[in-house]
């Protein structure tokens, strides 16, 4: 084990301990290779020891694959950033935004200023939002019932104009469609084809059978009182789902994530393979929403996501993907590092000034907890050696 791992271990055990968290498997790698690899706790409570091939179900994670998809359709043609998406996706054609209710609660829609784009999907600037974040939108799918996992699913108001507000929410799994629209592959098929074989992603997949969930970290919830109990969801909408959720998705391993990024950090190439230009990778990691205040989440559901804000009193940027801290970080990594994470705190970021790429998987809810903050604190300090 080498000195990285060895600290890693030990500061995460005492993180994951005090933070009444079961177990975590974390990364850490740079243009070069990994660095160190380490499965500190127990794969669930009550259950074996977690192990660096564990795998989790990565959520939000899976955005950054779908962007990348979406990069590579550009680069051959077959996508364009700035078009209106809806002559691709018809159901985004004519956007109605959702301005209230009234006296009768029926939903009060007027149309667009403006046509949907890709680009706008990938920075989150489209409109679009997410029930579990939106008070609004939870009154309005009460009167147009749909199940997660259902293509009706998709199909909500927007929540603003497109292109005058930063929002979190389907953006990604519209991307998804578009990738399949465009490459006439489902997205899974575009990924392993594209993405995963080249990159040697074998533990990576929107299946769910019966031996990924033998491998699979359980997800729990967190308690009024603190504790954790099991909390048996799929966030791809399990065995019904009628789509690839390019928002949410894939189950993969910490070791696959962290060549994605790994990637990411090398400008689009790992290991001699390029998927994508390095021009395109520099134009991810451009911020994109320009004074538009990205990353700060709100909740509408707090046993799904705390209020999240990773850089308080920091404006930071979005990119075609990512998340980007403007100024350096209270904890180690450099400005213009790009990150995201997933709603089952799982974490990865990359910081190309220097030279490192991490992931951090837990597997447990609500997202951005105190708890989990103070995880994924010990984890980057101990990454940039500042503890």
């Amino acid at each position: 084990m080498t000195d990285l791992a060895t600290r890693l271990s030990d500061r995460l055990a005492a993180a994951l301990a005090a933070n009444s968290i079961p177990g975590a498997v974390a990364m850490v790698g740079n243009r070069a290779g990994t660095r160190a690899e380490v499965a500190v706790g127990a794969k669930g409570l009550g259950g074996p020891p977690l192990t660096t091939d564990t795998l989790f179900q990565i959520a939000s994670m899976t955005k950054a694959i779908t962007s990348v998809a979406a990069m590579q359709l550009v680069e051959a043609g077959k996508l364009d950033l700035d078009s209106d998406i809806g002559a691709l996706l018809p159901a985004l054609a004519d956007p109605q935004v959702l301005t209230g209710f009234d006296a009768d609660g029926v939903p009060q829609l007027r149309a667009a200023k403006g046509p949907i784009t890709l680009r706008q999907l990938l920075t989150h600037t489209s409109g679009l939002g997410y029930e579990f974040m939106s008070a609004e939108l939870t009154q309005w799918r009460a009167t147009s019932p749909a199940e997660p996992g259902k293509l009706a699913y998709l199909a909500a108001p927007l929540l603003g104009d497109p292109g005058t507000l930063w929002n979190y929410g389907t953006s990604t799994d519209w991307v998804g469609q578009a990738v399949e629209a465009a490459s006439g592959m489902t997205l899974g098929d575009w990924f392993a084809a594209h993405i995963f074989a080249p990159l040697g992603m074998t533990d990576t997949g929107f299946g769910f059978d019966d031996a990924v969930k033998a491998r699979v970290a359980p997800l729990h919830a967190r308690m009024p009182d603190g504790s954790l109990v099991p909390f048996p969801v799929h966030f791809g909408g399990g065995d019904a789902a009628e789509f690839h959720s390019g928002g949410g998705g894939l189950t993969g391993s910490a070791a696959d994530y962290l060549r994605f990024t790994r990637m990411l950090l090398n400008g689009g190439e790992l290991d001699g393979v390029r998927i994508l230009k390095s021009e395109t990778i520099a134009e991810m990691c451009r911020n994109q929403v320009g004074d538009l205040a990205a990353g700060i989440l709100k909740t509408n559901l707090p046993g799904m996501t705390s209020d999240f804000d990773f850089f308080p009193g920091m404006r930071c940027g979005w990119g075609l993907g990512f998340l980007i801290n403007p100024e350096p970080g209270p904890d180690g990594r450099a400005a213009g590092s790009q990150a995201w994470d997933g709603i089952a705190n799982t974490w990865f970021w990359f910081d190309p000034a220097q030279d490192v790429a991490a992931v951090l998987m837990m597997q447990h809810l609500p997202f951005g907890e105190p708890q989990a903050l103070a995880v994924v604190k010990a984890f980057e300090r101990t990454v940039y050696g500042l503890d």
